[in-house]
């Protein structure tokens, strides 16, 4: 039995009908070119017929949180597959719209939290003979990093790599356990943890008094929470009914402009989705004079920690959405950006997560009171990139193509966008709220578009100059 920590517990808490707290991913594969004509039969078969469950995919919850303990993880041994893997086909022509409607409609469904709180989707007749895996799981279960990584051991580098089991067979691999002070030198270890904690502590309050001052003069690029406008993607969840759309990007190309701008990819990914975000409210004439801001979730997981759950920090970046001009928008977002990093690099590692719960909280309060959708948000929209794999990955064969994922929409923060790299790709996922944001998934197109816009600006910049 292993208790939940404040934070993965917090997902529970805001749990409800129209606010499905689950993540997912959506994984499109190619069939190899010698795959006989029953291969997605077998596939199928593989999957439905496993019964093996390693951690975390046999943990379920035991416990509530009205009482005075957290609850906790506890293995489950009686796993229904009937409920836990579904099989699904699109109707003609198989294409992204009929795709995007299915995944839609599974996302908007809640998980049964009396039971392993996953599922997973087999979904084929996409066209060309592919077929796609939705997976979903709960964000108390797993964040964006630790589930790419769970999905990502479930494929090989190898074409050739046959019997490769479904993912909730597949055991993670074994961490290093760390030297543990106490065993060391009790009196002193037990000094030297207390010592740390005071000045974790202090770190975060020095760096919540310095993005308390963000706003003023001082550092006046710092973005501070509750310095965004209420704009359209602040509003209240409507209903559990969803919008996915997704867009996949070269990520040379991505490399590539963000080498021509003097920025990071980061940088331009945020500008992607700002340019995207500014014209879709322009177009309904719901844009803000002041610039929306974005709440960026920063991975703090040790290199070598393979386990589930969430370890991030956060920090606040502004996304200009007031610059009309395009590279005046990336200068500015870029300026942003960087003073955000320093900030976060200004305090301990132990610090960053403690830090993160600070900034959270009043987002989780909002939420949890209510008050989301009605007052003044923390920030307009989080939007992640998350590292995925770098190699070309293939399961029993079939060559994954794309890796999208799939997140998740509260009160005063009805949409999200997400991004996973993958084998020399960047694969978008927006997920919004169909109710409260209709005709979300032209963002889609609009960041697209403003790709092709900043890198016809970028060319251009070298001839205004000479």
């Amino acid at each position: 039995m292993k208790n939940l920590n404040a934070l993965d517990a917090s997902w529970l808490l805001v749990e409800s009908r129209d606010t499905p707290m689950h993540i997912g991913s959506l994984a499109i594969l190619s069939p190899p070119d010698d795959a006989p004509s029953d291969f997605i039969q077998r596939v199928v078969a593989t999957f439905r017929d496993s019964r093996a469950f390693a951690r975390p995919w046999n943990q379920k919850l035991r416990g509530g949180l009205l009482g005075a303990a957290l609850p906790a993880w506890v293995e489950d041994h009686d796993i229904d597959m009937d409920y836990h893997f579904r099989h699904s086909a699109l109707p003609r022509p198989g294409g992204e719209r009929e795709l995007g409607v299915l995944v839609s409609r599974l996302h908007s469904h809640q998980l049964d939290l009396n039971r392993p709180p996953w599922e997973v989707h087999f979904i084929e007749g996409l066209a060309g003979g592919r077929f796609a895996l939705y997976t979903k799981m709960h964000h108390s279960l797993s964040d964006g990093v630790s589930g790419a990584r769970l999905l990502s051991r479930a494929y090989s580098t190898d074409p050739e790599a046959r019997r490769i089991p479904p993912p909730w067979s597949v055991p993670p691999p074994q961490r290093k356990p760390a030297p543990k002070l106490i065993d060391r030198a009790p009196p002193r270890a037990l000094l030297e943890q207390l010592r740390a904690s005071g000045q974790s502590s202090a770190a975060v309050l020095r760096a919540v008094r310095r993005m308390a001052l963000g706003s003023r003069d001082s550092e006046p690029h710092l973005t501070a929470p509750f310095s965004a406008p209420r704009s359209a993607v602040n509003a209240r969840v409507r209903s559990g009914a969803r919008r996915f759309a997704t867009q996949q990007y070269a990520l040379a190309r991505i490399k590539g402009l963000a080498r021509a701008a003097g920025c990071t990819l980061n940088d331009v990914v945020l500008y992607v989705c700002a340019t995207a975000i500014r014209r879709f409210l322009k177009e309904s004439n719901q844009l803000p004079g002041a610039p929306l801001t974005a709440g960026i979730p920063v991975d703090v997981r040790p290199a070598d920690d393979q386990s589930s759950g969430n370890a991030l920090s956060m920090m606040i970046a502004s996304l200009a959405t007031d610059v009309a001009d395009p590279l005046g928008r990336l200068e500015a977002i870029k300026t942003s950006t960087r003073e955000a990093k320093e900030h976060l690099q200004s305090m301990p590692r132990s610090a960053l997560t403690p830090y993160m719960m600070m900034i959270m909280a009043p987002y989780m309060l909002q939420i949890m009171s209510g008050l989301g959708g009605r007052t003044r948000p923390v920030f307009n929209v989080i939007i992640s990139n998350v590292a995925g794999p770098r190699e070309p990955l293939y399961f029993n064969g079939a060559r994954l193509e794309a890796l999208y994922p799939v997140s998740l929409v509260v009160h005063g923060g009805v949409l999200n966008i997400t991004c996973v790299s993958y084998a020399g790709t960047l694969n978008f996922g927006f997920t919004g709220c169909r109710d409260s944001l209709p005709h979300m998934q032209r963002l889609a197109v609009y960041a697209g578009e403003a790709l092709d816009e900043l890198g016809a600006c970028l060319e251009l910049t070298p001839r205004v100059a000479s």
